[in-house]
């Protein structure tokens, strides 16, 4: 077990379990940080980086809807990023929370730029934000993970064998990680059993994959999207497009990250969140943003 995986196992943290339909974990002090996964995942890949949070935000880890512990919603809410940022909106509301800071990767990355168009977002920290492409999602991206779901259904038996070398977690999780082989096995085994087993996983592909975020006037806090190096997923020419970003954005680059980052860079991930969050953080955001333009 790594000093990382450690420190998570003894952190205290508080399980709620389900506050309506929305299953989260909560743990630490100060303004509340709302934590959102991407789309076939959980709140558990925040893992890494929580210890770096807590000592500074009381955060909120949530399984989206159809996700890891949350069930589907059994409402008329559709099943895409406007949709859950509705929820959580509610979920904001049973918590009494008017705003928080939300950090998002991937579609909670889109959730979190669409929670801030409702006024809910003291920041936000977008990690490789679905959504930015132009009109419906890029075939590319619809095959990706079409392949991938089907490679992981098919091998899942297999699975705990597989992603005992760092062969096969290269093999499962390229596309995702920046460095897949380095995955501890446990966390390579949860990503893709909980991939497979997500039951939103489908009407949540079909709705968002068809749509795209758009109308960003509403936003008035500070947004910061940050892309990994090594993404794979969204690719620069088909799916980073920032016209319907408010002008205040910070766009950044995550040396060597994944489209999923948090293990691939846990400082940088938790410092990257902060520099969004904390006024104490901003010249040097800024020198990064900065940066990351001269790179893009």
């Amino acid at each position: 077990m790594s000093a990382n995986e450690n420190t998570i196992e003894h952190l205290t943290r508080e399980r709620m379990g389900a506050n309506g339909a929305i299953h989260y974990e909560r743990s630490g002090q100060g303004e509340p940080l709302l934590l959102l996964h991407g789309i076939g995942s959980s709140l558990r890949i925040w893992d890494p980086v929580l210890p770096m949070l807590t000592s500074h935000y009381d955060v909120i880890a949530v399984d989206l809807p159809g996700h890891g512990d949350s069930p589907i919603l059994n409402d008329d809410t559709p099943p895409d990023a406007a949709g859950f940022a509705r929820a959580l909106a509610r979920f904001m509301d049973e918590l009494g929370i008017e705003t928080a800071h939300l950090a998002g990767n991937s579609l909670g990355g889109w959730t979190a730029l669409e929670l801030a168009k409702l006024g809910r977002a003291r920041s936000v920290i977008a990690l490789s934000p679905a959504g930015l492409w132009r009109g419906r999602a890029p075939l590319y991206d619809i095959v990706l993970f079409r392949v991938s779901r089907w490679l992981a259904r098919t091998l899942l038996p297999v699975a705990p064998t597989v992603l005992a070398s760092p062969i096969g977690r290269t093999l499962f999780l390229a596309h995702l990680i920046g460095r897949p082989w380095s995955l501890p096995q446990n966390a390579a085994l949860e990503a893709v059993r909980t991939f497979v087993r997500a039951p939103g996983f489908e009407p949540t592909f079909r709705a968002t994959t068809r749509e795209s975020f758009a109308d960003s006037r509403q936003i008035g806090a500070p947004v910061t999207v940050a892309w990994g190096g090594r993404d794979r997923v969204l690719l620069p020419r088909l799916a980073r497009f920032h016209d319907e970003l408010p002008p205040q954005t910070r766009w950044l680059t995550l040396p060597g990250c994944g489209h999923v980052p948090t293990y691939d860079a846990p400082s940088l991930v938790a410092h990257t969140i902060l520099s969004g969050t904390h006024p104490a953080w901003a010249s040097d955001g800024a020198a990064r943003s900065t940066s990351a333009s001269r790179q893009r």
